[in-house]
Parts: C-alpha cells; sequence; structure tokens
C-alpha cells in the first residue's frame, strides 16, 4: 500500500513535465543592394553625391530565436533572443550580441502576455503597421530622425489578449540608476514609457499611441531624440488597395529656451497588389517644426515634404526584390534627409539647409 503511494505521488509530480511541450524557433531576414544619395553636405559649404552597397534599406537583417513552453492550462512560458546584422561587413547592431530584443516572459491564453527585457520600444513596435513602407530607409522614421524607431532596456511589458478586435499594450523602462529614478546609464536612455491602443479587423485597423522617451538625464530636451509622442495611425483595405495614413505630435518640454520644442508629423499613402507577385506603394510625408530656433542637436522651426515610391516583386513568399526613389522638398531653414540621420555630425547625410534631396535603392531580402 505504501508502495503504491509512493509511485501515484511520484507519477502525479511527473505528469506536467510528461506532458510539457517546448519549443525553438531560428528565424531572421537578410537584405541587400545599393543606395544613391545626392545633396550631402560635405561641410565645406558644398555638397556631395554618394553610391554606397547597403544592407537594411527595405528592413534590418536580423537573426533571432523564439522559445515557448506549454506549462498547461493556456500558459506558456516564452522568449526572444534577437539581433539586427549588418550582412555587408558581418557586424552585429550597436555592439550588442542581441541588439534588438532580449526578454522573457509568461503568455496566457485569457489573461495576456507579461514580459522583462530588452525590447523595442513601443512606438517603433507599433508605428511601422500603419507606415506605407513599413519604416524602410525612405519611410516614417526619415523626417522624425529615426525618433519612431529606437530600442529601451530594462523593460517590463504587459500585452492584453483580444477582446473583439481590441487590445492595449504597455511599456515601462526603468533606467536602472540610483542618482535618480528617470536617469539612465551613459549612452542609454533613461525612464521611458508608454501606452498603445489598437483594434483590428478585415476592413480597417485604428492604433493610438501615448508615450514618453527620456535621455541619460531623464529629460526629454529634444523633439527628435527625447520626447513625449501622440500617435493615431488607420489602415483601409479596399479591393487591392491599402490606404494607411497616421498623425503625430512630438513635444520636448525640457528643451533650452529658445530652441524648437514641438512638431507635427503627417503622412498618406497607399500600395495596390496587382497580384501575388507584384505591388506598388506611393506616399507622402510631412513635418512642421514649430516655433524656435536650432543648433547642432535641434532642428529650427521649419518644415519638409518627402514623396516616395517603391515596388516590389516576390519571388516566393519568402523571397523579393524591391526598389524604392523619393525626393525631400526642405523649407529655407530645414535639412532633413531621405535617411534617419542625425541633422549634423559624422554619421548626418543631411543636405545644407533649404536644399532638397534626392535617392534612390535596390535590394533583395530574404526571409528564413
Amino acid at each position: 500500500m505504501r508502495l503504491h503511494k509512493k509511485l501515484s505521488v511520484a507519477l502525479l509530480l511527473a505528469s506536467p513535465l510528461a506532458h510539457a511541450q517546448s519549443t525553438v524557433i531560428l528565424y531572421g531576414r537578410l537584405d541587400a543592394g545599393v543606395q544613391y544619395l545626392n545633396h550631402i553636405a560635405n561641410g565645406n559649404g558644398g555638397t556631395n553625391s554618394l553610391w554606397s552597397a547597403e544592407g537594411g534599406d527595405w528592413g534590418t537583417s536580423m537573426l533571432g530565436f523564439k522559445g515557448n513552453e506549454d506549462l498547461g492550462g493556456g500558459l506558456n512560458a516564452i522568449f526572444t533572443l534577437e539581433t539586427a546584422l549588418q550582412i555587408l561587413n558581418g557586424t552585429t547592431g550597436g555592439g550588442r550580441l542581441f541588439s534588438r530584443r532580449a526578454f522573457a516572459g509568461l503568455k496566457s491564453d485569457d489573461y495576456g502576455t507579461l514580459q522583462a527585457g530588452r525590447n523595442l520600444f513601443i512606438d517603433s513596435d507599433g508605428v511601422w503597421e500603419f507606415d506605407p513602407f513599413v519604416q524602410q530607409a525612405f519611410s516614417s522614421a526619415s523626417l522624425v530622425r529615426g525618433r519612431n524607431w529606437q530600442q529601451t532596456s530594462n523593460n517590463v511589458e504587459y500585452h492584453s489578449p483580444v477582446i473583439h478586435g481590441f487590445d492595449v499594450q504597455t511599456q515601462f523602462a526603468f533606467g536602472n540608476q540610483a542618482n535618480g529614478f528617470n536617469t539612465g546609464a551613459p549612452g542609454e536612455f533613461g525612464r521611458s514609457d508608454g501606452v498603445m491602443v489598437s483594434y483590428h479587423s478585415k476592413l480597417l485597423d485604428l492604433r493610438g499611441i501615448y508615450d514618453e522617451l527620456r535621455d541619460a538625464n531623464g529629460q526629454m530636451t529634444s523633439i527628435f531624440t527625447s520626447s513625449r509622442e501622440f500617435f493615431l495611425g488607420a489602415n483601409v483595405r479596399v479591393d487591392n488597395f491599402k490606404i494607411q495614413g497616421a498623425y503625430t505630435h512630438l513635444a520636448a518640454p525640457d528643451t533650452p529656451q529658445g530652441l524648437a520644442d514641438s512638431a507635427n508629423y503627417y503622412w498618406l499613402g497607399a500600395t495596390y497588389t496587382f497580384n501575388p507577385a507584384w505591388a506598388v506603394t506611393a506616399a507622402g510625408f510631412y513635418v512642421n517644426v514649430g516655433s524656435g530656433a536650432g543648433d547642432a542637436l535641434h532642428d529650427p522651426s521649419s518644415h519638409a515634404t518627402m514623396y516616395t515610391l517603391g515596388a516590389t516583386y516576390n519571388f516566393t513568399k519568402r523571397t523579393f526584390l524591391y526598389g524604392t526613389v523619393a525626393y525631400v522638398d526642405n523649407s529655407k531653414q530645414a535639412n532633413f534627409s531621405l535617411l534617419a540621420n542625425p541633422r549634423e555630425g559624422s554619421s548626418s547625410t543631411s543636405p545644407l539647409q533649404g536644399e532638397s534631396q534626392t535617392g534612390a535603392y535596390l535590394g533583395i531580402m530574404h526571409l528564413f
């Protein structure tokens, strides 16, 4: 009798392990091509043109691992490890082993997902779906100098279940510094947070985002690097057309006095899918920086319009060719580039103030 009880207890304890199922998936994508830009300021009062081999013009090359363990009762343990790649020189993104995502968590069919680790900042995770060019090199990130495609560390996130098409996502990124709750480590963001509400249906997608991205000093001092953001986006599907539009308001209340501390940003575009192989996309992007002066880090009161046209040809569901051309028209005080680069500095591709810029790229993307 005692032996029978011991055996029963052992089987009871072992049964969850026996029924648990674990999976680990390797995934990624590789992007490479050529790019042309003109009117790049050379620091000597003139401009140059640049032909270059580029990786990531359509989308960041990446390598990732996703894991899932069924814990029973609709509960799963999950993890993701994902790094950006530059396949033209074989390097990884940002000097990190996993630059884009590195988190673990629990996912429940009934209660949603709770996870902690490094991830895309909440607007980067949410804006691309409403960008006609899905955050390619010439797209929604360009006229905000990359404000909407950042990553943050020390995140705690919650994703709700989808209820009647609606879901909510929240993100809180700790600064992890003893010298101030809002501060961050040198070279990192300070405490940052956001909330995203989405609605999806067969015909319509809607999304609203509010977020705060702080610099290492815990402040919001520049509209395009550390600021408060309000975003509204919509997708409408009609026959072979997908129409996409969005509005963003950016504000940086800690900006030094006299410098521009707000901007409004709009875009509208559409994709027409001819057949499973061919699709063409056209879009216009417009940014208006509010009143105030500028300096090396801050854009002055100005505006710019970018026009983009692109096409994709799918060989299969995993491999396609792409081509995109674009033109940015800057107002007298603006120097926005087609690429989401800083206003000034060695990594900037900005034209001279008030000058336009034209660019194009052609490449191939393979997903695995």
